[in-house]
C-alpha cells in the first residue's frame, strides 16, 4: 500500500489544526502511521482511496473528519479556450486522453513534492505502472495552444526530461532509464504516442517520458496536464483527482476542449441509499438527519430524502465509490468504529482446530527444532521448474492458468520442492549453511492437498543427512514407514530412497542431481526431502458420498 509523506507545516496550514490534533484521528479515519518524524509523518492509505494519495487530499479529508469544513467540496471549472485534437491512429495505441489547465498555481518545496508523489502513485494505484493510464504535467507558459495527440514516427526525436541533447523516441527507448522502464507499453506499436503543441514542440512522449521543454518548477504558475490511458475511466479519475488536489492548494481549474467535448467537468455523481439497510449493515440504529451529517463530515453531499432515504452527492475524486455499502463504510468511519458495541453472535459456536492445521503445525515444530528456517513460496510457478530443472517428466494432472499474465506463473504448484531449490539459488550470496524448510498445498488435477519439503546446503550435505532428517519428521508424526529405493530423477541414483507406507512411496529423500543443481546455477551439494501429509495418521479421509435421499 502507499505510503505518503505528510510535511507538518504544509499539512497544519492546509488543515487549520495542529500536528497533534491531526495524527491523533488519523488511525481513526482507516490509515495507519508508519513514522512520526521531527518534521513530517509517513502514513499508509489503501489503495482504494488514490484521493488521499496527496497532503491536499489528506487535508480535504481531515478538514471534515475534524468538523472544520464540511459537506461536499465545490469545484469551479472555467472554460479555457485551448483545445487538443486526438489522432484516430491511436485507436489501438493508447485511444484516451484526459486533460485541463491549473493556472495560478503556488508550488513551494512541499507542494511540488507532493504533485510528484501523486503523480507517481496514480501511476501505481490507478495506471498500474503506466500500463492504463500515464500521466504529464506542464508549464503551459512554455508551449503553444492548440495541441495534438498523435501517433508519431518512432524516429522522431525531442529533448526528454532531465538530458539536454536530442534523442528519438527509439533512442529513449533504448537509454533513458524511464524508457527502459516503460519501453515494454509501447515497443511493439509501428508509431508512439507523442503531445505536440502548435509549433510542433514536444511535450510529451506518453507514457513514457515528459520533454524538458515543459519541466515544472517552482516558478511554474499554470500547468496543462495530460492523462493519456487504454481505459477512459480510469484516465477521467487520475484528470479528477489532480485538479481537485491543486485546488485545495488554491489553483483555478479550467476546463480543455478535446474533440469538441470540455472536459473535465469535476460534477458530482447522485445516489439514493437506504437508511434501514445502513442501520442494519452497522448494527446502529440511525435517522436520515444522522447519516447525512456523518457523510458530510466524510465531504460528502448528504441530506434527508424523506424518512426512509438519503439524497447523496459523491465527490468527483471518490473513485473507491461503486456501491452503497460503500458510502455505508463512510458512514461508519465518521460515527466511529470505536463507538459501535461489541455483541455476542447470536449462533454461538465453539472453533477447533482443522486436523489439516494440527498436521502442518506439527510438520513446522520439528523442522524449526531440527534447525531449519520456514520459507512460504508462491503456489504458482511454471513448468520449467516444477519438471524440466527436476529432470521430471510434466504432469498431465498438473493444473494450469487459463491466461497467465506472465511465463513464470503458468501453472499451480504439483510439489514443493523445486521451489525451495528456487529459494536457494536466490540466495546464493547468503552464507552456508542454509537450511529451509515449506509446508503447504499443492494441487493435482482438481485435488488439494499438503505436502512437507526440506533442503539443505553446504559442502558436506549428503544423503544421510537427507535421511536422518526425514526419519525424524516420520518419527515425530507417528508415521510407520519403511525405507526403500527410489527412481525419482531429480536424485542421484544410488543416494536417494523412498518413505513407504501400505507399499506406496509417499516421501523421497536424498542429494539432489548434479544436473538439477546445474539447473538452478547450485554450487554445492543439497540434501533433499519431501512427504506427502496425507499419510500422516490423523489427516481427514475423503468426506463420504450422502446416500440417496440423504438430509
Amino acid at each position: 500500500m502507499p505510503i505518503i509523506t505528510l510535511p507538518y507545516t504544509y499539512l497544519e496550514r492546509l488543515v487549520g489544526a495542529d500536528r497533534a490534533a491531526i495524527l491523533d484521528r488519523l488511525p481513526m479515519f482507516g490509515s495507519d502511521i508508519e513514522r512520526i518524524e521531527d518534521d513530517h509523518a509517513d502514513v499508509e492509505f489503501f489503495p482504494v482511496r488514490p484521493d488521499l494519495f496527496s497532503v491536499e487530499g489528506v487535508a480535504r479529508a481531515m478538514r471534515g473528519f475534524l468538523g472544520i469544513e464540511t459537506g461536499l467540496p465545490v469545484y469551479e471549472v472555467r472554460q479555457s479556450g485551448i483545445g487538443f485534437s486526438v489522432d484516430p491512429a491511436l485507436a489501438s495505441i493508447r485511444p484516451f486522453l484526459g486533460s485541463a489547465v491549473i493556472r495560478n498555481v503556488s508550488l513551494d518545496g512541499a507542494g511540488i513534492e507532493s504533485l510528484m508523489g501523486l503523480q507517481e502513485a496514480l501511476h501505481w494505484a490507478v495506471g498500474r505502472g503506466r500500463g492504463k493510464v500515464a500521466i504529464g504535467v506542464h508549464d503551459l507558459d512554455t508551449v503553444t495552444p492548440p495541441f495534438r495527440y498523435l501517433a508519431s514516427p518512432r524516429e522522431r526525436s525531442f529533448v526528454p526530461l532531465d538530458y539536454s541533447e536530442e534523442m528519438t523516441m527509439e533512442e529513449i527507448l533504448e537509454q533513458h532509464p524511464k524508457g527502459r522502464d516503460y519501453a515494454h507499453l509501447v515497443r511493439d506499436f509501428p508509431r508512439f504516442p507523442l503531445i505536440v503543441d502548435a509549433d510542433d514542440r514536444v511535450l510529451s512522449f506518453p507514457p513514457i517520458i515528459n520533454g524538458e521543454l515543459t519541466r515544472v518548477t517552482g516558478e511554474t504558475r499554470n500547468i496543462l496536464l495530460d492523462t493519456t490511458g487504454t481505459d477512459q475511466k480510469a484516465v477521467q479519475i487520475a484528470v479528477n483527482i489532480l485538479c481537485t488536489a491543486l485546488a485545495e492548494a488554491g489553483a483555478e481549474i479550467e476546463s480543455v476542449t478535446i474533440d469538441g467535448q470540455d472536459v473535465p467537468s469535476l460534477a458530482p455523481m447522485e445516489r439514493y441509499v437506504s437508511v434501514q439497510e445502513c442501520s442494519d449493515l452497522l448494527g446502529v440504529e440511525l435517522t436520515p438527519d444522522a447519516i447525512a451529517d456523518l457523510l458530510q463530515r466524510m465531504r460528502f453531499g448528504a441530506e434527508p430524502a424523506g424518512s426512509e432515504l438519503v439524497r447523496v452527492l459523491v465527490p468527483c475524486y471518490r473513485a473507491d465509490i461503486m456501491h452503497d455499502w460503500d458510502v455505508f463504510e463512510d458512514v461508519a468511519i465518521a460515527f466511529g468504529y470505536d463507538r459501535i458495541g461489541a455483541d455476542l453472535p447470536r449462533t454461538f459456536t465453539i472453533g477447533a482446530g482443522h486436523p489439516v492445521s494440527h498436521i502442518t503445525a506439527a510438520v513446522r515444530s520439528i523442522f524449526v527444532g531440527l534447525g531449519y528456517l520456514e520459507m512460504i513460496p508462491f503456489t504458482l510457478t511454471n513448468e520449467r521448474v516444477l519438471f524440466e530443472r527436476m529432470q521430471r517428466p510434466p504432469s498431465p494432472s498438473a493444473l494450469r492458468v487459463l491466461y497467465p499474465i506472465s511465463e513464470e506463473q503458468t501453472v499451480v504448484r504439483t510439489d514443493i520442492l523445486p521451489l525451495l531449490l528456487e529459494a536457494l539459488q536466490a540466495n546464493k550470496h547468503r552464507e552456508l549453511p542454509q537450511r529451509l524448510f515449506a509446508a503447504g498445498d499443492v494441487v493435482l488435477g482438481t485435488g488439494t492437498y499438503q505436502k512437507a519439503a526440506a533442503v539443505s546446503i553446504h559442502p558436506g550435505a549428503d544423503f544421510s543427512e537427507a535421511y536422518a532428517c526425514a526419519d525424524a519428521l516420520c518419527r515425530e508424526l507417528g508415521l510407520t514407514y519403511r525405507a526403500a529405493g527410489s527412481d525419482d530423477p531429480a536424485f542421484l541414483d544410488g543416494r536417494r530412497g523412498a518413505c513407504v507406507v501400505d507399499e506406496r512411496p509417499v516421501g523421497v529423500f536424498g542429494e539432489v542431481h548434479p544436473d538439477v543443481l546445474l539447473a538452478f546455477d547450485l554450487e554445492h551439494p543439497v540434501a533433499a526431502l519431501e512427504l506427502d501429509l496425507r499419510a500422516v495418521p490423523g489427516y481427514p479421509g475423503q468426506p463420504d458420498t450422502p446416500s440417496p435421499g440423504a438430509r
